[in-house]
């Protein structure tokens, strides 16, 4: 793995495809997927035979993770009919998929409507104003919860002016994973990956990408991460115990499940961005915290390396007004 800059040296990219920009003539769905790894060799510094990628979902047009997703989403849901041109694409978020849907209705000419939390933060807000996204804003105390509830409400009452996608119980959420990320990382790593480490919340990145890495290589250890309590600061995680469980989890696919405090989430991401210059996301430096966990307890035979990794959710942009960033 060489890198190709003297700053690649810390960050390089694994493998990146060979033009993340657009090419002429190309849609937002061309640009979905094919995201780099990048290295953090300095979380690993003391831990030989380690080595920690992370995956860049921000290279995504929507600038997440949950691109993925919501596209596939749209898609099967053209295909089935269900999806029909005149209805309104409805769903539940706590701010990425709502954007992706919102982004992707912009291009192609369909409206959305999201139910969302009042307490994400302000700049998804303010994306998704930009995008004209229609959203009907929910009880900051019941999380995601209360946004899944108003919108299986108004599902329910009008039918026929709804389409639901309903990233919480829709296959096509697991499968954009199973048929895409999965497969991205085995390349990008050259079947070399030993760990898989991702947040759940819809549980859809988890699940789809973990089920087809156990077909290529039923070695490799999948670790679901949650927040630690229901109370929580990571937005679009959830804790299982406490929340609605989609429909799309299957909690037996995971050979560990660890828990994961707000707090060091937000020291996480403070330590990335002052160390390693990389913005994360509150829920991609979860991740990144959760992998040196399994780091920490992986036993390296000698001869053999580990390699850990995890998906990075989206950047730290649209976090900036979070107090959490200037803290001690």
């Amino acid at each position: 793995m060489q890198s190709s800059s003297k700053l690649a040296a810390t960050f390089p990219v694994e493998n990146a495809p060979e033009a993340l920009g657009a090419r002429p003539g190309q849609s937002l769905l061309d640009r979905i997927g094919n995201t780099p790894l990048l290295r953090f060799d300095r979380l690993v510094a003391q831990r030989p035979g380690v080595t920690l990628l992370g995956k860049a979902e921000w290279y995504n047009p929507g600038g997440s993770v949950k691109d993925r997703a919501a596209a596939n989403i749209i898609l099967e849901g053209r295909h089935s009919g269900r999806f029909a041109p005149g209805k309104v694409l409805l769903d539940a978020t706590s701010g990425n998929t709502g954007i992706a849907y919102a982004m992707l209705g912009a291009a192609e000419g369909f409206p959305v409507t999201l139910c969302m939390p009042t307490n994400v933060s302000v700049e998804r807000k303010r994306i998704l104003a930009a995008y004209g996204a229609n959203i009907i804003y929910t009880d900051p105390g019941e999380g995601s919860d209360g946004a899944i509830r108003l919108a299986r409400e108004l599902a329910a009452k009008h039918p026929d002016l709804y389409f639901y996608a309903d990233q919480y119980s829709n296959d096509s959420n697991w499968q954009a994973h199973y048929y895409g990320t999965a497969n991205e990382i085995w390349q990008q790593t050259q079947g070399r990956i030993t760990h898989f480490v991702a947040m759940l919340g819809t549980s859809g990145t988890f699940m789809g990408t973990t089920r087809r890495l156990k077909e290529l290589n039923p070695a490799v250890q999948c670790v679901s991460l949650q927040p630690d309590s229901a109370f929580h600061g990571i937005e679009g995680a959830k804790h299982m115990a406490s929340a609605i469980v989609p429909k799309i989890y299957d909690p037996g696919l995971a050979d560990a499940n660890l828990e994961i405090a707000t707090e060091d989430a937000h020291a996480m991401a403070r330590r990335i961005a002052q160390e390693c210059g990389v913005l994360l996301g509150i829920s991609a430096a979860a991740g990144l915290a959760g992998c040196l966990r399994v780091a920490e307890q992986t036993q390296i035979r000698k001869g053999r390396a580990a390699v850990v990794v995890t998906i990075l959710c989206d950047s730290g942009d649209k976090y900036l007004s979070e107090r959490f960033w200037t803290e001690k």
